[in-house]
């Protein structure tokens, strides 16, 4: 008998502090698919924001308007949003780099962007060949003009616990960058451990110093297998939105040190074990991901999806 047929995890409401609700932001379809090599059909795409859909996942990020050269990955993204069947009260936010995305998104009617920027002056030059400065000078019009044509913006902050470049990020750094998106007319801000270096404390230190943390969501990186332990010290500060990758596919093409993003899997049975509501069905993601998995040739690296299916 599996453990899921036994009702494990068992049910059991946290002695801790915790919203009875949280948010998946699910961004398997654009973070999650955006490092891998191979191209990825453009059906298979379509397939996989689908089936996250049926699961239950209310947020799909389904591309990213850059510059196909940058990454040849989301070059599709015109066709893709143009075939994309939407499955009502499910939204599909795509990133915005700049003007010239915003207007292919609006042309294509897209009704949620987000745009993201470093709070580190090295990673904003490599990320988007801009200094630290310019990179919100880029965003203010971009932010103007969407909330004028009625959408809404979210924004990324990357390098928000560390940087490979530049090492330790100071809280004040990661605050002050955070702000100028906030004030910019971003309805919520999603903070970064991009090369997922980040510790519970850590991550307690940087909420703590945010006074409006009903905006903020987090955005965890796997790589020293803390994303878990952090999401739980977020949600505990009082966190309700969580970005995950279904499959725990994604890394970041420009900092090779970034693993994949915690598993959307792995978040679903913690939060079932400590009584947080989250809308998604369990054996449908992982069936999701072992799917795509097949599709890319390789084991899902989600420790659920593994110890669920025995592979």
């Amino acid at each position: 008998m599996s453990v899921r047929e036994l009702g494990l995890p068992q049910r059991e409401a946290s002695r801790a502090e915790l919203p009875e609700r949280v948010t998946i932001w699910e961004v398997g379809a654009r973070d999650g698919l955006q490092n891998e090599q191979a191209i990825v059909g453009l059906d298979t795409k379509l397939e996989f924001l689908d089936r996250l859909a049926a699961a239950g996942l209310g947020t799909l990020e389904a591309t990213s308007f850059v510059h196909p050269k940058w990454v040849p990955q989301l070059a599709d993204a015109d066709d893709l949003l143009a075939k994309l069947e939407r499955r009502e009260g499910v939204r599909y936010p795509v990133l915005v780099p700049n003007e010239r995305g915003l207007d292919r998104a609006l042309a294509l009617g897209v009704e949620s962007i987000a745009i993201f920027g470093s709070a580190t002056e090295t990673f904003a030059r490599k990320n988007l060949n801009r200094s630290f400065d310019e990179q919100f000078a880029m965003f203010e019009p971009v932010v103007r003009r969407a909330r004028h044509e009625g959408l809404q913006v979210r924004g990324y902050l990357s390098m928000c616990f560390g940087d490979p470049w530049e090492g330790a990020v100071p809280v004040d750094q990661v605050v002050a960058a955070g702000r100028r998106l906030l004030d910019m007319g971003c309805f919520q801000l999603s903070l970064g451990d991009t090369i997922g270096v980040a510790t519970p404390g850590h991550v307690e230190a940087v909420l703590a110093a945010f006074p409006e943390v009903d905006s903020l969501a987090v955005h965890f990186h796997d790589t020293y297998g803390q994303a878990l332990s952090n999401t739980l010290a977020a949600l505990r500060c009082g966190v309700t939105t969580v970005d995950s990758s279904a499959g725990g596919l994604g890394g970041c093409p420009y900092a090779k040190a970034a693993t994949g993003n915690l598993a959307t899997e792995d978040l679903v049975w913690m939060l079932d074990g400590v009584g947080v509501e989250h809308g998604a069905d369990l054996d449908s993601l992982v069936s999701t991901s072992v799917w795509m998995a097949e599709r890319l040739g390789r084991p899902s690296p989600s420790r659920v999806v593994k110890a669920l299916t025995g592979s």
